[in-house]
């Protein structure tokens, strides 16, 4: 019972209630724009919240049947079938519980700021843009609506926003986006208004979902064909989860379990698989809009995936009923708290490769909608900036001792991008007999400084010169061709790095 004394159970339950309604539009939006049945939509949101609410490493996050895991499997679906989707999800689920059983998630601390800030701008920019759709005719998608019908929608939006900005000025304790959503239906109930709802998108009414074995030839031609779609799922879903856990963490101040994440989307993606789901992952919106509510435990994202299930079972009367200006009004700033303004305001302060990195994989998720391509961009870019920037600190203070010996005390990284700048530092013809190098106040970092150090010292030896090698690291030693007799060891001194290191 302790437990239940530090948590605001209102908050947890109305922030779940609000969480599902702003999750039904969305997952049959996806569900119908990859040629699926709406069921399919609403039993992925319903499943991988209830999963990850349970097994997940990060309370107060939300999953459900996102777009961005979805769009991946759209040509699969549509060249061979429902059932060789759900196939596809079970495998990619599969690949992410490997991920988080080998302890790989840790490898999204990689991720740099920079493509963090463009990652959730692009994100909050395709999710604004995903409302402006909303405006479209439900009668003919081709066609924007036109007088009456749309300045009611607007009009309606803009009555959400209002009330999503304004009603946290008279209180907390209940989430605004639910008032918003619950005073727009009532508006619409009562005066009759004739708009766009939920049931003008498809039916969300249903059964419980059931389990079935995915109806496909279970052969290694199949695997073949599905293999790819599953890996691109697995990465696109992981990256996006494991993002939003950050950006939770971040929030909240608190620390989310990566590996236990990755495991609990792998699972929640398989359970999708044999139970009809369209599979999916962590959905930032909605995320968002959990913690705005005040959530901040696993109880709420569970509430909401009961919520969607419930809906399905007996509440689809009702929901197909709320106005999609409603919904639309309370995803709209939904996005615009999704971008990160701070990046606007200090543009002016960061370094021209950051920001180009930001432009670049804000691009690439609005016009690809690619979020895992969008990343690795982003983190290949920043590598290669980062070690052209290393490349250059490589410096050497040269000085002749009393005894004769000439000294080179190294500064900076010597890795594969400062190799020909440090080999530049040495005047092998003209320096005495005696040389020492000293790398106290730098490190070898791969394979390639080996090398060049193993070069360095054969071009000494050639002159008949004796050179030594200060302040290596035990396996640098080891992995000198010639390190007898050159290498100096300082054992109370010493460093203890390693080249290219495991962990």
């Amino acid at each position: 019972m302790k437990f239940l004394e530090n948590i605001n159970l209102r908050n947890e339950v109305l922030a779940g209630l609000t969480v599902a309604m702003t999750m039904i539009p969305e997952s049959l939006s996806f569900a119908i724009l990859a040629g699926l049945s709406p069921l399919t939509g609403l039993y992925a949101a319903f499943l991988m919240g209830l999963v990850t609410s349970v097994l997940g490493g990060r309370p107060g996050m939300v999953s459900g049947g996102a777009g961005a895991t979805v769009v991946v499997l759209i040509a699969l679906a549509a060249g061979h079938g429902v059932q060789y989707l759900f196939a596809a999800v079970v495998l990619a689920g599969i690949l992410q519980l490997l991920v988080g059983l080998f302890k790989l998630g840790k490898f999204v601390r990689l991720i740099p700021q920079p493509v963090m800030y463009g990652f959730l701008n692009g994100l909050a920019i395709i999710i604004f843009m995903a409302q402006v759709q909303q405006f479209r005719l439900p009668s003919d998608p081709s066609s924007w609506m036109s007088g009456t019908a749309l300045y009611t929608m607007l009009g309606l939006t803009l009555l959400t926003v209002l009330i999503v900005l304004g009603f946290p000025k008279l209180t907390k304790k209940i989430p605004a986006s639910l008032v918003a959503i619950l005073v727009v239906f009532g508006l619409v109930s009562v005066w009759g208004i004739d708009t766009k709802k939920v049931a003008d998108i498809a039916s969300v009414s249903g059964s419980l979902p059931t389990f079935h074995i995915p109806d496909i030839a279970w052969t290694f031609e199949t695997l073949k064909l599905i293999f790819p779609y599953s890996l691109v799922m697995a990465g696109v879903g992981l990256i996006e989860s494991l993002l939003t856990l950050n950006m939770v963490d971040e929030i909240t101040n608190t620390k989310g379990k990566s590996n236990k994440e990755a495991m609990a989307q792998g699972v929640a993606n398989m359970v999708n698989g044999f139970f009809g789901g369209m599979g999916g992952c962590a959905m930032v919106a909605q995320t968002l809009v959990n913690l705005d509510a005040g959530a901040r435990t696993r109880i709420s994202s569970f509430i909401g995936a009961i919520a969607i299930l419930v809906i399905i079972l007996v509440g689809a009367p009702f929901i197909e009923q709320i106005p999609m200006a409603a919904l639309v009004g309370v995803m709209m700033m939904v996005a615009i708290g999704t971008f990160q303004w701070i990046s606007l305001r200090v543009v002016n302060k960061f370094p021209r490769s950051d920001i180009f990195v930001g432009i670049l994989v804000a691009a690439i998720t609005v016009i690809l909608h690619n979020l895992a391509l969008a990343v690795l961009a982003g983190v290949v870019v920043s590598a290669l900036v980062f070690a052209w920037d290393n490349a250059k600190r490589i410096r050497a203070r040269k000085y002749v001792d009393e005894a004769g010996i000439k000294h080179y005390e190294i500064y900076g990284p010597l890795f594969f991008g400062s190799t020909a700048a440090f080999m530049e530092k040495f005047d092998v013809p003209q320096d005495p007999v005696a040389v020492v190098i000293d790398f106290k106040e730098s490190r070898v970092v791969d394979m390639s400084a080996i090398d060049a150090l193993n070069k360095i010292t054969e071009r000494y030896a050639k002159q008949g010169k004796h050179v030594q090698l200060r302040h290596l690291s035990p396996d640098c030693r080891s992995l000198l061709k010639n390190a007898e007799g050159v290498v100096q060891v300082d054992v109370w001194e010493d460093p203890t790095y390693k080249v290219m290191p495991k962990d």
